[in-house]
């Protein structure tokens, strides 16, 4: 089980053509074994990298991977083909948290003993047994209570600093988000699309007489499963454990997708569908099959403002946030030491 801190940074952390690309996301799924990945390496506390003579180890690189590509367990650790990226962020984002704590200490910001307390008694309430709590405290911080509490107060000068420095200064007010949406009137115009989730059995194109039996036994049993859901974390889930098609690591969700966009099959029998149904089995080439669940149908149209506002506010927000964090980790490193080992 992994934990980490809400409040900071503690523990961060083959069918048709058309249906080809349907199912495919922004990046092909990659299958890793266990043994083949260095992922899961055990971490020892090996030195990664220095900042202004403070180290940081593979712990701490591993917890932001697994905050980076949260799904790693689920898939035996990261997949080669993203290691590297991963891997990169991890670190640049563990140097911007140590040099963002090195100039909380020295603008001599503190936390108060109320606001730690009740740190600590949120972080224990992520456990659900004592004996997860003392398993990564003996294991991460070597049985001593007083390093846990150390790292807890450290999250929350991180925090602090960058309320001031990036959370205050990011707000977005209604009437700049107005102007946005007055300026980028295009931005707005959505076509008509459906927002799905898929399970999908996708068995080479080549497979033998017993395999494709093999496969088409599976999607209905997939089917059956499937349509005893509820919700769309159930069906996600389902699709997590069981489907072939890339989107199963975004619990098969789609998305929003322009109508002009999908497989005809596949749009047939959407369009007869209402929000929470699940299709039955649909036959998309090649001994493949996928089961839809539609989650919303939206027509085309024109946004409204009152419509978008807050997601607009929020965008923007966002946009803020990276530029002034940007900033920051610009001014922290202009004349910090930082040594990748």
């Amino acid at each position: 089980m992994k934990h980490s801190l809400s409040i900071a940074v503690l523990l961060l952390a083959a069918g048709s053509p058309a249906w080809a690309q349907f199912v495919s996301s922004h990046a092909p799924a990659v299958v890793v074994s266990q043994s083949g990945n260095t992922a899961f390496s055990q971490p020892v506390g090996r030195p990664v990298a220095r900042v202004n003579g403070a180290v940081l180890t593979d712990l701490d690189l591993l917890r932001e991977e697994y905050t980076i590509f949260p799904y790693a367990k689920q898939h035996n650790g990261i997949p080669k083909a993203m290691e590297a990226d991963i891997r990169a962020g991890a670190m640049k984002m563990i140097v911007f948290e140590e040099l963002v704590y090195q100039e909380a200490e020295r603008r001599k910001l503190t936390v108060s003993p109320q606001r730690l307390q009740r740190a600590k008694a949120e972080f224990r309430k992520q456990f659900t047994t004592p004996q997860e709590y003392d398993n990564l405290l003996n294991t991460e911080f070597k049985g001593s209570a007083k390093l846990l509490d150390a790292k807890i107060e450290r999250s929350l000068l991180i925090e602090k600093l960058l309320k001031i420095e990036v959370e205050n200064r990011s707000v977005v007010s209604v009437a700049e988000a107005k102007a946005f949406y007055d300026k980028n009137g295009e931005r707005f115009r959505v076509p008509e699309s459906f927002s799905v989730q898929t399970i999908s059995v996708m068995p080479p194109s080549s497979a033998p007489a017993g395999e494709i039996k093999h496969a088409r036994n599976k999607a209905e049993d997939a089917l059956r499963q499937a349509k005893a859901t509820k919700t769309h974390d159930e069906f996600g889930m389902l699709a997590q454990k069981i489907s072939e098609d890339d989107y199963r690591v975004l619990m098969g969700d789609h998305g929003p997708v322009d109508k002009a966009k999908f497989p005809p099959q596949v749009l047939q029998a959407v369009v007869k569908m209402q929000p929470g149904q699940v299709s039955d089995l649909i036959d998309i080439g090649n001994n493949g099959y996928t089961i839809v669940r539609l989650n919303e149908h939206s027509v085309a149209g024109m946004r409204t403002f009152e419509e978008v506002r807050d997601s607009v506010r929020e965008y923007l927000r966002k946009q803020k946030t990276e530029q002034l964090r940007r900033s920051l980790d610009a001014r922290l490193r202009k004349n910090a030491k930082v040594e990748e080992l």
